[in-house]
């Protein structure tokens, strides 16, 4: 097959719904499409409440704010390639829009990590400061926070982008998945793959590598002040004030891993369990944690609820 080596010319890349289900793509499409209504509405509806309501207007909150927008952006970034495929059979999709999608389903992937290493340090404050948390995490230092967290991604992923633009491909290139993902593209170069590979490996590192092991540590902290706490009544308050965020953390970490070891160690496997292990990975989080926080935090489920009350009468 012939390769592009003209750089005025661009291959065709395209994408893979579930091999060998093509006919049934309308009845996979379905809870595919409830899964995406129910992150948007789900995480609209956070963000909504948060808004509205002056008491919630705390540092937690806008983590929370923070986190959804995050889940908001990645469900968005993969919506219009995910049914293109699985309601238009329209598999194609032009190299510089797969760049696109790809650059910003990892950026808002390593800003979700980040996000959670900043509610965690949130929690630290909170339980080990208590006193002092308004103090410190002030409205200027979430700014600066969220700014922080947002640059990092941006600048970690452009030269992923930028690498793989200068690489040569086939005229026609079959991804595995309905989506671009920055692993997947380097498989289908004809041309030398180790630049792009080993700063790949570092951008995961450096970040959501970085981020677990920090994750790790605020959680031992966490627990070491916690069982320094003499009453046991406050210990289990104290505790009870992180189980969203230990859910958040083990769904977007949990999919992750599966991935990961089903692309290293799974090559017999089904190509049906790569690309459902890569839609959990991308679409279970956003699902999720609108879910998690609405019914573990009692503030956000009581407005939730007084909302409904609202509108009904």
């Amino acid at each position: 097959m012939s390769v592009i080596n003209d750089s005025t010319l661009y291959p065709r890349f395209l994408l893979t719904g579930f091999p060998g289900l093509e006919t049934r793509y309308g009845l996979i499409s379905i809870p595919i499409f409830l899964v995406y209504a129910t992150s948007i509405a789900g995480n609209i509806t956070i963000l909504f409440i948060i808004r509205t309501e002056s008491s919630l207007h705390q540092p937690m909150y806008y983590f929370l704010s923070m986190l959804a927008l995050t889940d908001l952006g990645l469900s968005t970034t993969t919506l219009p390639t995910m049914f293109s495929v699985f309601w238009f059979q329209a598999r194609e999709i032009p190299f510089n829009a797969c760049l696109v999608q790809m650059y910003f389903i990892h950026v808002f992937s390593i800003i979700e990590s980040a996000v959670l290493l900043a509610m965690a340090f949130d929690r630290f404050v909170a339980i080990r400061e208590p006193l002092r948390y308004a103090a410190i995490l002030t409205n200027s230092v979430i700014v600066g926070i969220g700014f922080a967290i947002a640059g990092r991604a941006l600048a970690l992923v452009f030269p992923a982008s930028f690498l793989l633009k200068r690489l040569q491909y086939r005229v026609i290139n079959i991804l595995s998945y309905p989506f671009c993902l920055h692993q997947d593209l380097i498989k289908t170069t004809v041309s030398s793959r180790w630049v792009s590979s080993i700063y790949g490996l570092m951008v995961v590192i450096f970040s959501m590598g970085l981020d677990s092991l920090l994750l790790l540590l605020s959680y031992i902290l966490i627990l070491g002040t916690v069982l320094s706490i003499a009453s046991k009544a406050e210990r289990i308050k104290a505790l009870n004030t992180c189980i969203s965020h230990i859910c958040a953390v083990l769904t977007f970490y949990t999919p992750m891993i599966g991935l990961s070891m089903i692309r290293r160690y799974g090559q017999n496997a089904s190509p049906i369990v790569h690309v459902l292990m890569a839609n959990v990975y991308l679409l279970v989080p956003p699902l999720m944690n609108p879910i998690v926080y609405s019914v573990k935090t009692k503030q956000i489920r009581d407005r939730i609820l007084r909302k409904l009350k609202k509108a009904k009468v």
